[in-house]
């Protein structure tokens, strides 16, 4: 046997092994990968907060948004009329709705607290966004106010 045909030989049997090998492989891989991305995409589901409780870490982050003219957060004053959450089903992360009003239609901070509102999907996981719609319907008052509020500002 020449030297060509044994290199010839062993390159050979290298290709073939490679190909059954490849084509075992081939299979137990890509089921790994899809079994892999379904128990990721089951694991990222578990943790996906329900409506509700979205609903509840919106209300929390609206607590710490403070009206800069008043020593009172906005929720506690009473200008948050409804918080609505549901699950976007295309990229089954929460979208919420927050109707709100203000202490007047003349507010100058109004931009800055609406904005502020806004950017509570960039500090929420899970809320890809937030939209607020500012009614003035029913008008705000000192009613709408919690009691804590009232008493902060004196008014108890």
């Amino acid at each position: 046997m020449s030297r060509e045909e044994e290199i010839l030989i062993p390159a050979e049997e290298l290709k073939s092994h490679k190909e059954n090998h490849a084509a075992k492989d081939e299979n137990p891989s890509e089921n790994n990968i899809k079994n892999n991305m379904e128990e990721n995409k089951k694991a990222y589901l578990s943790n996906l907060p329900s409506d509700e409780e979205m609903v509840d870490k919106v209300t929390e982050q609206l607590k710490t948004i403070y009206d800069p003219e008043l020593p009172v957060n906005i929720y506690d004053l009473g200008l948050i009329y409804n918080i609505d959450c549901w699950t976007d089903e295309a990229s089954s992360l929460k979208m919420c709705k927050v109707t709100m009003t203000l202490t007047s239609a003349t507010c100058s901070m109004s931009e800055i607290i609406v904005d502020l509102v806004k950017s509570i999907s960039n500090r929420l996981e899970y809320l890809e966004n937030l939209d607020v719609e500012l009614v003035f319907d029913p008008p705000w008052g000192q009613d709408s106010m919690s009691d804590e509020a009232k008493l902060q500002m004196g008014l108890l």
